[in-house]
């Protein structure tokens, strides 16, 4: 079909849009009532159907239904109740052109400047184990024309399919109108949003090419029925359940973002991939320098792990996604940033030449000085100074990443095997020094707790088997990913040399023997924090305890494959 070519001419700029009538449907009503009073304490005029109506009604709040507004009542069952020029005219209509808006003027019908959608729950339905008649019910026919309508005339409405912007919604709503940066960003949603579920549908109907399915009418389907897909279920499916009950849709929505040079080696092709919701190294903003590549990608996000486990100013510097140094920010430094990364670069910088780094904080002027001394593949940070960013930009080749504003670390990790891919809890929390155990020696001091406990979180970021030596808040050693932790306690010591002599010591499992422990007690370690639970404890304790040394079972490991 030809498409009318319109004239650019006739087209008016529209970017800050009053937000007057809004059109809700919406299957899972997380937030909806939220939303609503908030449209209502706008003045918004809300036209909307079926339970999603009867919700809004419910909690005081006046709303139209589609009913009235097409002059017509449901039909079919419910299959034909949107789907009306009254409806589509309103998602459609290009209010930039005249002949558009004299048309609707003489339609009788009105524009619709927000609309709210999220589909019938298709692939849940899949996953309850219904029948098949039940399962082709829940595939949505109105919902995805209006969210595809909308997200088109982006130019004069707003498209939300997702709970999880309502609040920029509402925030835009009460600042005098949505944008049209934000209306493009929720119409790029709401078109993959569709697309992923027409491909859910599709793949569900070549799984039946060789099903009998039941001609029998199926019980009517709550069109807006609460969907309740939750990371949750991925863990909580009982062991005996059927496949159909066990095995859950876990999909990470995203789009490809970029096609890389190439993988981590030459001959491997890559990509990187974002996910809608993510707010983290995958949409970072790049500031400045050459392509990143996958393994500045890998890097970046090991570095940016590790600089987060502290809530103090910290930076960390990652190698092959191992740290080369990671700090904290000592007490009272006049700029605690750069204090931190200055002894993070300290302790090893023969490895951090070429290394990725990672602060938790915007980088400063002084911060970024040192930085541009020192051959840097990537920085990332929250924020960079104009003057850090004036002084690092005269090095053509280094990356500068900003975080998106709404960073959070993944919940979840995955990996892939294969076959088919492990999922599990991000390992996110740490065992407070107070629920430790003194397994020998003395009890620590305030100051050697502290650096204990830095040690500890630290020392997550060390691929296993893990020995991370640290003094004053910062690395000292790092000793990662040998195949037993002896090999790994000498190359910490190697690495220190004399730092060695007062360090504190953690490691990321137990020792198994004593001889791993040994070779940090002669080399003048002061205090160790492990997990404990070796069937050989007692020999570990009794040499801590000849070396006078003090040693704190922490009752939980930290393993980084």
């Amino acid at each position: 079909m030809a498409v009318q070519s319109h004239d650019p001419s006739l087209y008016t700029h529209r970017d800050q849009i009053p937000v007057r009538r809004a059109l809700i449907s919406v299957s899972d009503k997380t937030r909806l009532l939220e939303l609503a009073g908030a449209l209502a304490e706008a003045g918004v005029e809300m036209v909307s159907t079926g339970s999603t109506a009867a919700t809004i009604r419910d909690a005081g709040h006046s709303v139209t239904d589609v009913a009235e507004v097409t002059g017509f009542a449901e039909a079919l069952d419910g299959r034909v109740k949107t789907l009306h020029p009254a409806v589509h005219s309103g998602l459609l209509a290009d209010l930039r052109l005249a002949d558009h808006r004299e048309q609707l003027d003489q339609l009788g019908f009105a524009p619709f400047e927000l609309v709210v959608v999220n589909l019938y729950p298709f692939e849940e339905t899949v996953e309850s184990g219904k029948p098949a008649a039940d399962i082709i019910e829940n595939i949505d026919i109105g919902g995805p024309a209006m969210v595809r309508a909308t997200a088109k005339n982006h130019a004069n409405a707003a498209i939300v399919v997702d709970p999880g912007r309502y609040d920029e919604v509402i925030e835009a709503v009460q600042a005098g109108g949505t944008t049209l940066a934000l209306r493009r960003s929720l119409a790029t949603e709401a078109f993959m949003h569709t697309a992923n579920y027409d491909g859910a549908v599709a793949n569900w109907f070549l799984d039946q090419e060789d099903a009998t399915w039941s001609d029998a009418p199926a019980a009517e389907a709550d069109d807006e029925a609460e969907a309740e897909l939750s990371i949750d279920m991925i863990f909580e499916a009982p062991s005996d359940a059927s496949p159909s009950d066990s095995t859950i849709g876990y999909e990470m929505l995203g789009m490809r973002e970029a096609v890389l040079r190439y993988g981590e080696n030459s001959h491997q092709r890559a990509a990187l991939f974002t996910e809608l919701q993510g707010a983290g190294i995958a949409q970072a903003t790049q500031l400045h320098g050459k392509e990143m590549s996958y393994n500045n990608y890998v890097d970046a996000d090991a570095a940016v792990r590790a600089a987060y486990d502290h809530e103090r100013p910290a930076v960390a510097i990652i190698k092959h996604a191992n740290p080369c140094g990671i700090a904290v920010a000592p007490e009272g430094a006049a700029d605690p940033i750069a204090a931190a990364h200055e002894l993070a670069h300290a302790c090893d910088p023969v490895s951090a030449f070429g290394g990725v780094i990672a602060a938790n904080r915007t980088v400063t002027a002084q911060m970024a000085q040192t930085v541009s001394e020192i051959f840097t593949e990537v920085v990332v940070a929250p924020d960079f100074e104009p003057d850090a960013l004036a002084i690092l930009t005269q090095k053509k080749n280094v990356r500068l990443l900003v975080l998106p504003v709404d960073f959070e670390q993944n919940p979840i990790e995955l990996r892939q095997v294969s076959g088919g891919f492990l999922v599990q809890d991000a390992d996110r929390s740490f065992a407070p020094a107070a629920e430790w155990q003194l397994a020998a020696g003395e009890p620590a001091d305030a100051e050697t707790l502290a650096e204990l406990e830095f040690a500890w979180r630290a020392c997550r970021a060390v691929k296993s088997n893990g020995i991370l030596l640290t003094n004053n808040g910062a690395s000292v050693g790092v000793g990662m990913g040998q195949v037993n932790r002896v090999d790994s306690c000498r190359l910490a010591v190697e690495r220190a040399g004399d730092r060695t002599r007062g360090a504190v010591a953690a490691s990321d499992a137990f020792f198994p023997f004593a001889d791993g422990l040994q070779v940090l007690l002669d080399a003048g370690v002061r205090a160790v924090v492990q997990p404990g639970g070796s069937v050989r404890d007692p020999e570990v304790i009794e040499a801590a305890t000849a070396a006078g040394v003090t040693m704190y079972f922490t009752g939980e490991r930290h393993f980084f494959h």
